[in-house]
């Protein structure tokens, strides 16, 4: 099995905030408890707290939603790649892992509007004699994980890279430290926050320019559910936008960022 149930996480009373009423939410019966797929793998959006509780911005986004649903929720932790499969196959309710929404996503899933949206970046070390351009990394071994918009667009744009895919993000850190990779391609904020400015990630950098192009990295993450559920949507999109009305999605940014994630222009940084 490649999925395994965590535990189903209380609220945090921080979370507490008055309920949706008349909006289309209030009305909505959400299915209790609601199942959420989930990466514990990506930090600061996804990762494993040292009591092996799924913890990150991720994961305080969908409480945030559960909250608002009068729901609770159940974290199913699922490798990416197999998310959007599993979601069709109702093993879970809704996918919440930082999935960009993309046209050809868009085909076989339905996205609640964006909760975040940050580019993407080229990381290596930072005495490396190339930068991260497609012509600097012509012969180079370029890791992305599997499935992503980031192996989409390597796959596109990187074609004289030798490109390595990877089930998760982490595991591509490792063998860049061991020196088994060049380089590898990935949302700025998880490669900043969650390689460049840990002790692992010392003497590694960002290469290169930013990458942002909507054709490849779509419009910002988004909560995926299945194709036609309509009011699952419609509530869904209610929750986040009564979180980012009351101040408490400010409170969440805050709490792993120092910048704006919902909208970051990186390339100013």
């Amino acid at each position: 099995m490649f999925t395994k149930t965590i535990a189903p996480l209380l609220l945090a009373a921080a979370l507490a905030a008055p309920a949706l009423a008349q909006t289309p939410a209030a009305a909505f019966q959400a299915p209790n408890p609601l199942r959420v797929a989930a990466e514990a793998a990506y930090p600061p959006f996804s990762e494993l707290g040292t009591d092996g509780k799924l913890k990150g911005f991720d994961i305080d986004i969908a409480l945030a939603v559960c909250e608002r649903l009068k729901t609770r929720c159940e974290f199913v932790q699922t490798e990416f790649d197999a998310m959007i499969p599993a979601l069709r196959a109702k093993k879970f309710d809704i996918i919440v892992a930082s999935m960009s929404i993309t046209p050809e996503r868009q085909k076989v899933v339905d996205f609640s509007d964006r909760y975040y949206n940050t580019p993407a970046r080229v990381a290596a070390r930072a005495d490396s004699a190339f930068d991260g351009t497609p012509a600097g990394l012509a012969g180079k071994k370029l890791g992305v994980q599997r499935t992503t918009i980031h192996d989409r667009y390597a796959t596109a744009m990187f074609k004289g890279a030798q490109i390595v895919r990877y089930a998760k993000q982490d595991e591509i850190f490792l063998d860049l430290i061991a020196g088994r990779l060049d380089a590898t391609l990935a949302d700025s904020v998880a490669l900043e926050q969650g390689f460049l400015k840990t002790p692992p990630g010392k003497g590694f950098a960002f290469k290169g320019p930013v990458y942002n192009d909507p054709t490849f990295f779509g419009v910002g993450a988004g909560i995926a559910m299945r194709k036609g559920d309509t009011a699952l949507r419609t509530a869904v999109n209610a929750a986040l936008a009564s979180i980012r009305a009351d101040g408490t999605y400010k409170k969440l940014n805050d709490k792993y960022f120092s910048f704006d994630v919902y909208g970051a222009d990186l390339t100013k940084k």
